[in-house]
């Protein structure tokens, strides 16, 4: 079986947010044909185009035999095991779990689309990303130093579990 290198962005901002990603990120364990390579600091940052409490992020590098359908889908039952719901976009969240990067795949479908469309606007990505990955290359996009000095307008602080 072929293995896959995917980063998983991670957020929570509804009830123990910091329980709730640390969790997400054990769970991301026991997924079949996967395994957690590396895995970021948590970070603390203000929701981006939309309102609430302050967010707790991370982003995790996998390898997996899995297609990046088939891994969404995994991502989605484990978001549902904390009780995401979608009533509008960008709503504040139990869990939030996205793919950013399935290998250097760039590909849009109704459902997923590599890489993540938004995440070079987000500095909650970005810093985590760069801390696991600092060379990483994104598909058609700037290093991820440049993109992150683009951002430093938004504000990410480093969460001391």
């Amino acid at each position: 079986m072929m293995s896959h290198t995917a980063y998983i962005g991670i957020g929570s901002n509804l009830g123990n947010a910091l329980q709730n990603t640390q969790q997400a990120i054990d769970l991301l364990r026991k997924i079949p044909k996967t395994s957690v390579e590396a895995s970021s600091s948590l970070y603390q940052t203000a929701p981006v185009d939309a309102s609430g409490d302050d967010y707790i992020n991370a982003v995790v590098r996998l390898k997996t035999e899995l297609d990046a359908l088939t891994l969404l889908e995994e991502l989605w039952r484990i978001e549902t095991l904390f009780g995401r719901e979608r009533p509008f976009r960008n709503a504040p969240r139990t869990l939030d779990m996205d793919i950013l990067l399935y290998d250097s795949d760039c590909s849009q479908t109704e459902r997923l689309c590599i890489p993540h469309p938004r995440m070079t606007e987000r500095a909650f990505v970005l810093v985590p990303l760069h801390e696991i990955a600092p060379d990483l290359n994104i598909p058609g996009k700037d290093s991820l130093d440049t993109l992150i000095r683009h951002l430093a307008h938004q504000k990410i602080k480093r969460v001391t579990a």
